[in-house]
């Protein structure tokens, strides 16, 4: 899948004088996503899977902004940061250390570091540093809580959280949707923002 799949379907805009330069970083996306589907090819298709479903609900909640093609490239880029993580952690079968889960978690913060030269938007750079915090301020790196979180990173987090709950990985099968769904109910309040969690599931009814 390429960054063409998700920005056709919902429509993502290219408006006034950053058109250009938003369309020349389509490919630097596609690039860096394509890294990371080399290095584990279920993270890869993970991103894709995750922005198309973050889109969908974010039109729901706020078409305008499920239009802007720089929160879509934050979308698809949030895990790029993974590059960076040595295999034996991203693909352990089994529960993370105390030092692995501390390098897992500077993932978002490498993220940016590596799309950092590219210049992308900050509406970008902010999905992907910012799509782990939570609603209850117990989310990393920095504790963020509540509305200081942008919109678009709080909708991602569940559309993230929904995709790998579903998804095969290294150290659990895929939950059947039913249970990811209740999961997903659970964490309103806290672990979400349950506004956004109240369009998701009205999203996947």
């Amino acid at each position: 899948m390429k960054l063409a799949t998700v920005t056709e379907q919902w429509g993502g805009s290219l408006p006034g004088s950053s058109a250009s330069s938003l369309r020349s970083l389509s490919d630097v996306v596609d690039s860096l996503a394509a890294s990371v589907e080399a290095k584990d090819a279920e993270t890869g298709k993970h991103l894709y899977r995750s922005a198309l479903l973050a889109s969908a609900c974010l039109e729901s909640i706020d078409p305008w902004l499920a239009t802007r093609q720089e929160i879509i490239y934050g979308f698809v880029l949030h895990d790029v940061g993974k590059i960076a993580i040595p295999d034996r952690i991203l693909k352990k079968p089994g529960p993370l250390t105390a030092p692995e889960w501390s390098m897992m978690r500077r993932h978002p913060q490498v993220g940016v570091m590596i799309v950092q030269p590219a210049a992308f938007p900050s509406e970008t750079i902010d999905v992907i540093l910012t799509h782990h915090e939570r609603w209850d301020g117990g989310g990393y790196p920095y504790g963020l809580m509540r509305t200081e979180i942008p919109l678009a990173a709080r909708v991602f987090a569940v559309a993230d959280a929904y995709d790998a709950m579903t998804s095969v990985r290294p150290y659990r099968p895929a939950l059947a949707r039913s249970a990811a769904r209740a999961m997903i109910a659970a964490g309103a309040g806290t672990r979400f923002d349950p506004d956004v969690v109240a369009a998701f599931l009205q999203m996947l009814a």
